[in-house]
């Protein structure tokens, strides 16, 4: 399995690091070259990142916790959303609302005010009361909600784990999860500080084959962690009934 991560990561270009420039000196230990002024990611890196994160996220899913999905820049968004709603995981592929972590309790109101507006939109004969101005105000209330909430409607509580695309980009993200000790797993390039992830997996974070190569993995994993927590489950079942029956 290892031999075929292998040829799928250079495929998609993951060891492809940024300008050495532009480079952050924390990130040496996962820089295995430097070739025409590009910093080379070592594979092995990325393959030990990618198994930590694979086995991590195995046990959230295993557990029935949330593993919340960022990914908001324009490589990533469409991936982000996909894999996500995949694996049944909340996400946020349009832009960080600042808050949704640490002010949980007033995003999750706001999705209230989406539900209202959805239910009012359907309803044809009540929003047609409204004036066209007043009609266009809500539609543009509306797209703006559902653009940015509509990922995080099943998220009901706290996830236990936060996934993000490039942690500059998504620094909002990481601090939050940090105040509130949520775990961190990010895909970080040769210019990011690994310091301030928890299971860094060291790669192309601009690329779209690595994205989505390294998002499906880890969407994958969850699945798999899912998978096992209902076989388990199922297997239970029929104990729980013999034990009923025999009293």
């Amino acid at each position: 399995m290892a031999n075929v991560l292998v040829k799928d990561l250079i495929e998609a270009g993951v060891h492809f690091g940024h300008r050495a420039s532009r480079w952050n000196p924390k990130m040496r230990p996962y820089i295995y070259a430097r070739r025409n002024l590009i910093h080379i990611i070592d594979v092995r890196e990325t393959i030990r990142g990618l198994l930590r994160a694979r086995k991590y996220l195995q046990q959230v899913a295993y557990g029935g916790s949330l593993v919340l999905f960022v990914g908001t820049k324009r490589q990533a968004s469409e991936t982000i959303s996909r894999e996500a709603q995949r694996c049944g995981m909340p996400f946020v592929s349009d832009r960080w609302l600042g808050g949704t972590l640490t002010n949980f309790r007033t995003i999750r109101s706001r999705l209230g005010r989406l539900e209202e507006l959805e239910s009012l939109r359907a309803s044809e004969e009540l929003f047609a009361t409204y004036s066209k101005k007043m009609q266009s105000s809500l539609n543009r209330e509306y797209r703006r909600m559902y653009r940015n909430l509509n990922g995080i409607r099943s998220m009901n509580r706290l996830p236990e784990c936060v996934v993000t695309i490039d942690p500059m980009k998504e620094k909002n993200a990481i601090k939050e999860a940090q105040k509130l000790g949520i775990t961190t797993v990010s895909l970080i390039d040769t210019n990011c500080d690994p310091d301030e992830v928890d299971l860094p997996i060291p790669g192309n974070d601009d690329s779209i084959r690595s994205i989505e190569l390294v998002t499906k993995y880890l969407a994958d994993a969850v699945l798999a962690g899912k998978a096992a927590a209902g076989n388990l489950k199922d297997q239970s079942a029929p104990a729980e009934a013999s034990v009923a029956e025999a009293t």
